[in-house]
């Protein structure tokens, strides 16, 4: 059984909570506190697997919580935000700080609604328990790089690289694209992501990137220098218009539970065939991306997945090595080293 402390200063939301978590058999909730102050004595007594966490509470924030929390009791941490603009940056923090993940409060009490939103949480608690809790740690001097000075590096000019992530993913892509040049050819990522969230996850990344870093509009042509972020809520695919790439933005069905969904971008990149591309799975929850993984390296992509070791949670790119999409996994402070060599003119 995965054992639940449930924190939030709302006693709807803590009973709410409570019924939901407690609709699958393989978890319990074994306590609720109302505050952190509530929380640390309840976290000494009862030594629950996972914690929810809100973010807004009396006496002390979430976050200075989790600050506490990550530094002296590290454990695995779901954080529970309001779906707004002023509340993602505070949820994007938290994740940063060493939350593994993060849910919206649920908001209807509709049947079918309700049932949904606890199949997604269920799934994130129980990605949490069995994922790799990492306080935070400021950016090093990556040791492991091969490339002396990118910046003056020439690379392909029809080069494409492609990223496909999920839970720990906001945390991997910013390891990854502080370390690729601002010339660098352009990189299109899906990463699982609601609406709002989005939008201010690419605008931090922009702002610690040599790269631009920005969601796509539909329509809105590739190049060089400028990462492109599916938003929340929409599929993100690339089709070949003249000489030109283009991003395609769609509200079709979810795949595989997703949208955005890996394996559409992948799949969408795949029908290209483009001499030149990279793609890669980085940390998350599933199995999205890897059939689509499998695709681009028989359409001839360089394809690798990140490592075990340097995950938080294992799911996605274990699908795709088990699946045979890629031959190598790489830990995660290689990655963009990687990129970058694969992405070098000859």
């Amino acid at each position: 059984m995965i054992k639940v402390l449930v924190v939030d200063d709302s006693p709807l939301i803590r009973a709410l909570l409570t019924e939901v978590l407690q609709l699958a058999d393989d978890i319990q909730v074994i306590g609720t506190a109302e505050d952190p102050f509530d929380a640390r004595e309840k976290i000494k007594t009862l030594s629950p697997d996972v914690l929810t966490l809100d973010i807004e509470m009396p006496k002390m924030d979430g976050i200075s919580f989790l600050k506490n929390l990550m530094r002296l009791r590290p454990m695995p941490v779901v954080m529970i935000s309001t779906l707004t603009q002023q509340g993602a940056p505070a949820t994007l923090e938290s994740l940063e700080l060493g939350a593994i993940d993060f849910i919206a409060k649920p908001t209807k009490n509709v049947a079918q609604e309700l049932r949904d939103y606890a199949d997604i949480l269920h799934d994130k608690i129980r990605a949490a328990a069995s994922a790799r809790v990492r306080p935070f740690l400021p950016l090093k001097e990556n040791k492991h790089a091969k490339i002396a000075n990118p910046e003056a590096v020439k690379f392909k000019v029809n080069h494409l690289s492609v990223i496909g992530a999920s839970t720990g993913g906001t945390e991997a892509i910013k390891e990854v694209l502080t370390r690729l040049p601002a010339h660098f050819p352009p990189v299109v990522i899906t990463q699982h992501i609601p609406p709002v969230f989005s939008t201010s996850f690419a605008e931090r990344m922009d702002r610690t990137s040599a790269m631009t870093v920005k969601e796509p509009k539909d329509g809105e042509i590739i190049s060089a220098g400028t990462v492109y972020i599916a938003p929340g809520d929409h599929h993100l695919s690339i089709k070949a218009k003249g000489n030109d790439l283009v991003c395609y933005l769609s509200q079709s069905e979810p795949v595989n539970r997703h949208r955005p969904a890996v394996d559409v971008l992948f799949d969408s990149v795949a029908k290209l065939g483009l001499k030149s591309l990279t793609a890669c799975i980085l940390t998350g929850m599933g199995a999205d991306g890897a059939k689509g993984l499998l695709k681009l390296k028989e359409a001839g992509a360089k394809t690798f997945v990140q490592d075990e070791k340097s995950c938080v949670v294992y799911g996605m790119p274990k699908a795709a090595f088990d699946l045979g999409a890629a031959s190598k996994q790489i830990p995660l402070e290689q990655v963009a080293d990687i990129l970058m060599r694969l992405a070098i003119k000859r």
